[in-house]
């Protein structure tokens, strides 16, 4: 068997349909195989993925040559590149996924457009492009040079700008050339005439050990990718249903699709959420309560940490779990790790102002009865302090139960997958998957912490 040696194989995609069903025919082929195998999907964006294919989180996933050569080797050869960087890749998988610029039909008549270049005669159009590809050498800044475009296009989810060209919000976006929108929403595809976009031929990254998946070399030719994707994003199939009929048609035998009941994924996700926000407040509470009191009790230093626990709150989330990639990897940890950070805050300041709150009075009563400061402490200020160090930790519970969703931008998983997977495919049904439990537990976590105040806290202290 061409992967007997192999105790599991972790296959990624990105955080597009058609990547996750290039994942999910990837693992079902390994599965008919007999090999075991997962599939870690919707990570992220390229360099997410590439990142995570280097440090060994994942063995495998989907990518295509233009992307190779130009934004992640900057135009060294393909090969001698990866060989460096201790990873292969396969050969074409059969069809070619180039990046487009459609309009539709009503708005090329309109203005005469037929080719890319005659976008720089209209500079008022409203153009509404997907975030990597505004960002990526080979995407708008190639094409606003090769054109020499004057427009200042909006950012705005790849899947989204469908549904506003639909509307009529904007009058041209990228595209994907086998997206089954093209054709159902009736767009014109200008032409290159530059020749500005690079061929983005689809392949299989991996790391150098891991032996070549041959059975899909040439496989799947372009028409088929249309198909694939026309099922998911017009027919509403599943990415699990969708390549389970490709791996039966191509291979024989029965699908593997391990399709899970929507009660088995909400009571799977319910559990990885719980774990991400559980372990992070558990750490945030450990390490908060000692830094409030010492902010408490050392004034000037107080203001040094309470200034830097307010900066954590300050950068934005999604950032964080990008920063904590390099040093973690992908998947629970550095989601719990960003988590831990901005539960700090509301932790830290509920023990210092609780502290700092206690009348002086009583303080003075204490130590007139001799009580040395560790007792004082224990005996008196943190019983006097804990309502509020208390309401520090159900704030910080609720803030992480709303945060950990972006967890699922990095493989962490929790009710943020399902939330994300709604938003791509525009499936209200899949959204509320994720959102209607996220919301149930944030309420949940908020009366649990009002129950512990009546048991822990005495009632004078809580009027």
């Amino acid at each position: 068997m061409l992967f007997a040696l192999l105790l599991a194989v972790t296959v990624g995609s990105k955080q597009f349909t058609e990547s996750v069903i290039l994942g999910e025919i990837v693992r079902q082929t390994l599965e008919h195989q007999g090999v075991p195998a997962e599939h870690k999907r919707e990570l992220g964006g390229t360099r997410v993925l590439f990142d995570a294919l280097i440090g060994g989180d994942i063995d495998v996933y989907p990518e295509y040559t233009g992307t190779l050569a130009e934004e992640l080797l900057h135009g060294a050869p393909v090969e001698e590149g990866l060989r460096k960087q201790g990873l292969r890749m396969s050969k074409p998988l059969g069809f070619s996924n180039t990046y487009a610029i459609g309009v539709r039909k009503e708005t090329a008549a309109r203005l005469g457009l037929h080719k890319l270049s005659d976008l720089a005669r209209h500079p008022n159009l409203r153009l509404g492009f997907s975030n990597e590809f505004m960002q990526r050498k080979d995407g708008w800044p190639r094409i606003r040079e090769a054109y020499h475009l004057a427009a200042q296009p909006t950012g705005l989810d790849h899947d989204l700008a469908y549904r506003a060209m639909k509307e009529g919000k904007i009058d041209a976006t990228d595209l994907y050339s086998t997206d089954a929108e093209i054709e159902a929403y009736g767009l014109v595809l200008l032409e290159d005439d530059a020749h500005a976009f690079p061929d983005y031929r689809a392949v299989l990254l991996s790391r150098a050990d891991l032996p070549a998946l041959h059975a899909l070399e040439g496989a799947i030719d372009q028409q088929t990718m249309i198909d694939l994707n026309a099922a998911v994003r017009l027919r509403h199939l599943s990415e699990t249903e969708a390549a389970a009929q490709f791996v039966q048609r191509r291979f024989g035998g029965a699908a593997v699709s391990h399709e899970e009941s929507r009660a088995l994924r909400i009571v799977r996700r319910t559990k990885e959420h719980l774990f991400l926000v559980g372990v992070s407040l558990f750490g945030a509470a450990l390490f908060g309560i000692p830094l409030g009191i010492l902010a408490a009790r050392r004034r000037r230093l107080g203001k040094v940490v309470l200034g830097l626990t307010g900066l954590l709150q300050t950068i934005p989330s999604l950032a964080i779990l990008v920063f904590m990639i390099p040093l973690l990897g992908i998947g629970t940890w550095p989601a719990i790790a960003a988590l831990f950070l901005y539960a700090l805050l509301p932790i830290v300041r509920g023990a210092h102002q609780g502290l700092t709150g206690i009348p002086r009075e009583l303080r003075e009563s204490a130590e007139a009865l001799g009580l040395p400061p560790f007792a004082r402490l224990r005996r008196v200020e943190l019983p006097m302090a804990s309502p509020a160090i208390l309401s520090g930790i159900q704030i910080a519970a609720v803030i992480s139960v709303g945060t950990a969703t972006l967890g699922a931008l990095i493989g962490a998983g929790g009710y943020g997958q399902p939330i994300l997977t709604g938003i791509r495919l525009a499936d209200t049904s899949i959204i509320l998957e994720g959102a209607a439990p996220a919301a149930l537990l944030a309420i949940a976590v908020q009366g649990l912490f009002e129950l512990l105040e009546r048991v822990f806290v005495s009632k004078g202290l809580r009027l």
